[in-house]
């Protein structure tokens, strides 16, 4: 049972807060990995003739260190406005978990993933220009109608006209 706690409680913080937990982790891990035993292995001689120096020499290139890693990394998550993003991602897990079909997964095959997402679009589109060409065949036939229509005036009044021009002569 307590197994099962763990991820459990660190499923709930949101990815801001896990984001924070992974730098403090790896900074820790860094700060193990580069232990005060290693750094004074590497400079031996100067170990051995003032260990307090080195000491000293290894607690500021440690913490020099740590504050360069979290400035760079509060740097990029300033730039590329890190909080925000975790914080709408969360809200979209959160809406997401409402719904009941599963959401999209590609198959590993582009040509098939691309055609599942572009044919319904394309379907769309095709539908979208069918109903306008539509649209445009009926107003081009009404614009015949209406252009037949208006050489028949012309036909009628230039007849009309003749007819005057005969009858008035």
């Amino acid at each position: 049972a307590g197994g099962e706690d763990g991820p459990s409680v660190q499923a709930t913080p949101g990815r801001a807060e896990v984001f924070a937990t992974v730098v403090d982790t790896f900074l820790e891990k860094l700060v193990a990995a580069g232990s005060y035993q290693k750094f004074a292995n590497c400079y031996r001689c100067f170990y051995k003739l003032q260990p307090e120096v080195t000491r000293s020499i290894y607690d500021q290139f440690i913490s020099q260190l740590q504050t360069s890693v979290k400035d760079e990394i509060q740097e990029v998550k300033n730039e590329g406005n890190l909080e925000l993003l975790f914080n709408s991602l969360d809200k979209m897990v959160e809406e997401a978990k409402n719904q009941e079909e599963p959401a999209w997964r590609p198959s590993g095959i582009p040509e098939e993933d691309i055609r599942s997402a572009m044919v319904p679009y394309l379907l769309k589109h095709r539908s979208y220009l069918r109903k306008i060409l539509k649209e445009k065949e009926e107003e081009n036939r009404k614009v015949a109608e209406s252009v037949l229509a208006g050489r028949n005036r012309i036909g009628e009044l230039q007849q009309l006209i003749q007819a005057r021009k005969h009858a008035w002569q």
